[in-house]
């Protein structure tokens, strides 16, 4: 087979770059004998105008047509007649039928350039919110106009039937500094030119255009540009960042994806009898060690890091990224924005044909600024995804050192408590997310006979572990309001009934909002909630005997502003505990079982004097100046 790395090209105008007189087209296809590009005046006419492309050093097809073609649409046709999709376009009309030409500055809204991105942040700062379009802004409750669309996050002041805040809103109110956004890039799976479809978006088309089904109008190209950028713009300027998740471990289809009718089999993996091979669980993998392949990747998100102004990306299923991949990844977008985040998957989703030792996976992170998802910490506090098994909140035994594990960040703390990372920002901390059971279900899963107050309280317990432990803090979308899928544990395609937030559930759990809300305040004002690196840990934090199904810990703190000293105890256990406070003198409540507020609880006991008594399922805060 023709090893086709030796016509690797190294330029950035692959695709279609528009200029005021003229556009140049250039595609990498070394092993096609005839292209030609056909230009559309608008996304509706049929016809269009066909014009030859030579093919040059590389493998590289090239055209510059003269005149202003400003977002028109164009295609390549190849030898045999078959039309397809540009695989770097940057836009296209409905269903990505068509690449666009695409000239950025006459799509801009109003502001774009000079508008105010949030002030930088540490890593260990940031507080990650995930969700998806549709999920968070489709349900009647939301009070949004544009429901399901981008610009639904660019509405503010919207409303449940309780007149408590919804939307963007309500992320202000949480205090989060990240949304997560599920797939927002061209996907296969839903029809764009029909009004209900879903789903989570896994099934990348074109990776650098925006999905179109997000957008007012899928079939006008310029309509998902202008909205998306739209949407960044309004969360920028509500000093909420975005995060991007980005799948190019693998694409929807084998047949209709442009790489491989332009490339055949280079861009993906392959076994020795040429058979494509399937990491990914979705039918094929990228082959991310090949060079195109890898370019494709960089410069991919560059793009959006530099055009969209996006502020950190969620790679999908990073081992099936070779590692020399992953850190030119690192090294290209620090460049560009020294604080953007990058965290992924530290797994594949089936057998790869990358040899085991190239993949990324957990450990190649260490010293990379990297984070990955922490699986062992999740399970440690909620037992597994999707079965019956139980985790510390739920009554699971010997937990207590997992838990330790996932406080300290992961790092090597002692010789019994160490985890995989090298610093604390390589650990994100999570105990749900889009995938399998929402933490609720879980709970419910495992304890369907608990009471009602006793399965907020698990929930409760779950998220203030998360947030109190050092690292990133991952919040699934509406864990906060005891967000429920019915026990659904895999709704990709399972639509808006089951996968919408139910904003009124805002009112029914308004204590629970309330007290994640003042447990993200409280790590905000916090500094030694928030370490960057390992030394600090070990020299500010520390471990104090409790009970069996508790862990206890003390952060001293060096810094000013913060409380000298924070005592925080987890109890998984259903009976109150009692635990000797680990410096003499009065202690301030800070955090119970009813509320987290940094200047001193208004329920409950006020002050503990040598000894404090923790609820059963709580997390107790309490603070010593």
């Amino acid at each position: 087979m023709l090893d086709l790395d030796k016509y690797a090209y190294g330029g950035n105008d692959l695709g279609a770059t528009c200029c005021e007189n003229y556009t140049m087209f250039k595609v990498w296809a070394p092993t096609q004998d005839n292209i030609r590009v056909i230009v559309y005046n608008n996304y509706s006419e049929t016809k269009g105008s066909i014009h030859p492309m030579k093919k040059g050093e590389k493998g590289i097809w090239h055209l510059k047509l003269d005149g202003n073609h400003r977002n028109k649409y164009y295609n390549y046709i190849l030898k045999d007649g078959e039309r397809v999709t540009d695989p770097y376009t940057k836009g296209a009309t409905a269903n990505g039928e068509r690449g666009m030409i695409v000239d950025f500055n006459s799509l801009n809204p109003e502001g774009w350039k000079e508008h105010k991105i949030p002030k930088v942040i540490k890593s260990c700062q940031c507080i990650i919110y995930e969700t998806h379009i549709r999920d968070f802004s489709v349900h009647k409750s939301s009070g949004m106009k544009n429901k399901g669309k981008y610009l639904s996050l660019c509405e503010v002041g919207t409303r449940n039937s309780y007149g408590m805040a919804t939307g963007v809103d309500h992320l202000k109110e949480l205090g989060v500094t990240h949304i997560h956004l599920l797939p927002i890039f061209d996907f296969a799976s839903v029809d764009e030119r029909k009004k209900d479809g879903y789903n989570w978006g896994y099934d990348p088309h074109l990776y650098n255009v925006p999905e179109g089904s997000y957008s007012t109008d899928s079939y006008d190209g310029r309509r998902r540009i202008y909205e998306l950028k739209k949407m960044i713009m309004t969360l920028h300027e509500n000093n909420i960042r975005l995060i991007m998740d980005v799948v190019y471990n693998h694409t929807y289809e084998l047949d209709k994806s442009p790489f491989n009718i332009l490339v055949p089999k280079y861009y993906y993996r392959t076994d020795k009898d040429g058979n494509f091979t399937n990491g990914s669980g979705c039918g094929n993998e990228m082959a991310t060690e090949k060079l195109m392949v890898r370019k494709f990747i960089i410069d991919s998100l560059k793009f959006w890091a530099k055009e969209y102004k996006v502020d950190g990306f969620r790679l999908d299923l990073m081992s099936l990224y070779d590692k020399d991949t992953v850190k030119e990844i690192k090294e290209e977008l620090k460049k560009i924005n020294p604080s953007i985040l990058i965290y992924g998957e530290p797994w594949t989703g089936g057998i790869s044909a990358l040899e085991y030792e190239d993949q990324f996976r957990k450990g190649s992170q260490r010293g990379m600024e990297i984070g990955l998802f922490n699986d062992d910490f999740r399970n440690g506090i909620k037992g597994d995804n999707d079965g019956t098994g139980l985790g510390f909140i739920s009554g699971g035994w010997n937990l207590e050192n997992e838990i330790k594990k996932g406080i300290v960040g992961s790092i090597h703390y002692s010789d019994e408590i160490w985890g995989f990372t090298k610093e604390p920002n390589e650990t994100i901390n999570y105990v749900s997310s889009h995938d399998n059971l929402t933490l609720y279900d879980k709970i419910e899963k495992v304890k369907p006979y608990a009471t009602k107050d006793h399965k907020i309280k698990m929930n409760r317990l779950a998220l203030s572990i998360i947030l109190t432990c050092q690292g990133m803090p991952f919040l699934q979308g509406g864990t906060e309001i005891l967000r429920t899928k019915y026990g659904n544990h895999n709704s990709y395609n399972a639509g808006d009934g089951v996968n919408g937030i139910d904003w009124d559930k805002k009112a029914e759990y308004l204590d629970t909002f309330n007290y994640i809300k003042g447990l993200i305040n409280l790590r905000k004002n916090q500094k030694v909630m928030t370490l960057e690196e390992a030394k600090d840990i070990k020299k500010y934090l520390t471990f104090i005997d409790s009970p069996k199904g508790s862990v206890a810990y003390v952060l001293n703190s060096p810094y000013e502003g913060d409380y000298r000293h924070i005592f925080i105890i987890h109890n998984g256990n259903l009976e109150e505990i009692t635990i000797t406070l680990p410096i003499k003198g009065q202690w301030k409540v800070i955090g119970n079982e009813y509320e987290v507020n940094e200047y001193g609880v208004s329920k409950g006991n006020k002050t503990f004097v040598d000894q404090v008594k923790v609820k059963p399922l709580s997390t107790y805060i309490l603070a010593n100046k």
